[in-house]
């Protein structure tokens, strides 16, 4: 199932879905066949395809390339084991010699493109703060509210709501997923949020209610929980 699928991807073990039971289809990999998520890794910074909706399947996105960025020179699938350790060029499934892309109006460090697919930032170790990892400043078109049942739209934010969380959203914190996760903070109630950018490319969000943080290590304040709370309202009273 493609939401499952999908959902799976944005943990914070993004780098590994699953290891199969073909331990013959990698020589000397204890593991096996590894299922990776669909990443790149160029600058220092690791990239993640997100799925479309599936009703733009069929009907790819307008991107505008701008300049070559590098190269991939690696390619993980069956050939990689799942304590592979990514590095500049290597890709999950993009084949060895396909090119990366900037993306024409936006930064780099969080989106670019390979395969005519668009792939968003998923690890930058450099990021201090959640405007370092997602530069969102006069870039996103909507922010929707998700349905955690199957991950379909249910209502875009209003437009002062967008204008606040994205205020917001400048001033964050960011931390380390991987200890938050281990430490028990992405548990217990959950909402998806939908970014979608000005270029129709959209990623997903997801924000423990208790915890007040994001996925990505993402570390919410009052003001953003407001922002939220008053939206989910929005649609219960509606």
């Amino acid at each position: 199932m493609k939401f499952l699928k999908n959902m799976i991807m944005i943990s914070v073990t993004s780098m590994l879905l699953s290891s199969c039971g073909d331990f013959s289809s990698i020589t000397g990999c204890p593991d096996g066949q590894i299922e990776w998520v669909d990443m790149v890794m160029i600058d220092d910074i690791k990239y993640q395809h997100h799925f479309p909706e599936p009703a733009d399947e069929n009907n790819p996105l307008p991107i505008e390339k701008g300049r070559e960025l590098g190269k991939v020179t690696f390619k993980m699938a069956d050939r990689a084991c799942s304590n592979h350790q990514m590095k500049n060029g290597d890709a999950a499934y993009l084949d060895e010699g396909t090119s990366i892309y900037e993306v024409k109006g936006y930064p780099s460090s969080l989106i670019v493109v390979a395969n005519d697919k668009a792939f968003l930032v998923d690890t930058n170790k450099k990021a201090k703060t959640a405007d370092d990892l997602y530069q969102l400043d006069g870039l996103v078109k909507n922010i929707y509210i998700e349905s955690t049942e199957d991950g379909s739209r249910i209502q875009p934010f209003t437009q002062a709501s967008t204008n606040k969380f994205l205020d917001a959203w400048s001033q964050l914190k960011l931390e380390n997923p991987e200890s938050l996760y281990k430490k028990g903070e992405m548990e217990g109630d959950r909402i998806f949020l939908e970014i979608e950018l000005n270029n129709g490319v959209s990623f997903r969000l997801v924000y423990w209610v208790d915890s007040d943080i994001f996925s990505n290590g993402v570390i919410g304040n009052k003001e953003i929980k407001k922002i939220i709370e008053d939206e989910l309202s929005n649609n219960i009273s509606e």
